[in-house]
């Protein structure tokens, strides 16, 4: 038989045991919805990670770009150096060419018989003093001279001619190929100006989601640190829970090895009414007992 005492610190357990599984099942809920609120955190945070990896290889195509851009605005720089070197190249040879040509070799015949034209329609239209009509005529004798030397270095001064076209041609294609050199630099510039602003708005994008993944993690980390201390209190209540099923359990075993000890041996006398209504009241409390604490 179970004491006053021993009656009450049962009373007292089965009491706390039920606020202990009533506090369990509010902790099993509560942590329930804490796994399941960190779960849409980490899904949440996947999806950002998947969404930041298309900017940062976009970021990284477009810098890849870029430099391919840096590099062909240095090659055209060098090939424009290049052409100005050539430029001054073609002047100077055209110069010294000019300079290789006498007076007489760049005189060309019909050039010549037009001066010489002039100088006879002068003189035949004006009336000139007689120094000056001897100087004219002077004039066009050496002019005539120089047409017969003109006319006889025809081919002489076609290849000069020639050479000197192609020296101006020169000139030309080496101040053209710095023009088209230049144009296309400034474009290359424009393009690699434009990709590296182009980086920019990706990796403001990508930082954006990286902003979004730390402040997903920190949430994700609150959320568990929430549900370690929930899993730690349910830890504490199971084995407080633990303890005081042991302590029921302890006393009605006591309980029963007294009642096996005051129990009537085998045919001995009969037992008293006072002995059954006590077995009867034990066996209920083992029964209420059994019912309540489920063991």
């Amino acid at each position: 038989m179970l004491s006053d005492k021993q009656e009450g610190e049962e009373r007292e357990a089965q009491s706390r045991l039920r606020a202990i599984d009533a506090r369990l099942r509010t902790l099993d809920t509560k942590r329930r919805e804490l796994i399941s609120q960190m779960r849409q955190l980490s899904a949440e945070q996947k999806e950002l990670y998947d969404r930041r990896q298309a900017p940062q290889a976009e970021v990284e195509r477009l810098y890849g770009e870029h430099g391919e851009l840096g590099r062909k605005v240095a090659s055209l720089r060098g090939q424009r150096e290049a052409a100005r070197r050539s430029l001054d190249e073609a002047v100077i040879a055209l110069r010294e060419l000019k300079l290789t040509f006498a007076p007489g070799e760049r005189l060309r015949p019909e050039q010549i018989r037009r001066e010489i034209a002039q100088l006879e329609h002068r003189q035949q239209t004006r009336a000139l003093p007689l120094d000056e009509e001897n100087e004219l005529i002077a004039h066009l004798r050496q002019r005539h001279k120089d047409l017969k030397t003109a006319e006889a270095q025809t081919a002489v001064v076609a290849e000069h001619e020639a050479r000197r076209k192609e020296a101006e041609g020169r000139v030309a294609a080496a101040r053209a190929e710095i023009e088209r050199l230049g144009l296309e630099s400034v474009r290359t510039r424009e393009a690699r100006d434009a990709k590296m602003g182009d980086v920019r708005q990706k990796l403001v994008a990508a930082g954006g989601l990286v902003a979004q993944l730390r402040a997903k993690g920190k949430a994700r980390a609150e959320v568990m640190d929430q549900v370690d201390r929930v899993s730690r209190e349910m830890g504490e209540l199971d084995r407080e829970g633990r303890r005081l099923v042991g302590q029921i359990r302890s006393r009605r075993e006591e309980a029963r090895r007294t009642v096996r000890a005051y129990a009537p041996r085998r045919g001995g006398p009969a037992p008293s009414v006072a002995e059954s209504t006590a077995d009867a009241q034990l066996q209920e409390l083992l029964k209420r007992g059994k019912i309540t604490l489920g063991g």
